[in-house]
């Protein structure tokens, strides 16, 4: 499902809303979603499930081109997600 099947299956849903708004709202909602995450936050949405960001430690790795080379990987921040329960639940119907 890209954006903008999002976007219609939320403007059928909601009685009188306009794609126009539905794209406002999806938009907004992953907006706050990326804010949030930027600040460190956690945004947990019950029973679908949680975003949040990880450190992943800097590490030894092989060079693609010359795997006899080791090179650096710098440490980082990761957006991750993990579902919640009711979505599993769905999922493995």
């Amino acid at each position: 499902m890209t954006k903008a099947d999002l976007v219609n299956e939320l403007a059928k849903a909601v009685e009188d809303l306009t794609k126009k708004k539905a794209a406002e709202i999806v938009d907004a909602l992953f907006e706050t979603v990326q804010g949030a995450l930027a600040k460190g936050d956690k945004v947990q949405v019950v029973g679908f499930g949680t975003f949040e960001v990880q450190r992943r430690a800097a590490r030894q790795g092989r060079n693609p081109q010359d795997p006899k080379k080791t090179i650096n990987i710098p440490a980082k921040n990761v957006p991750v997600f993990r579902a919640g329960k009711a979505l599993k639940d769905l999922v493995n119907k």
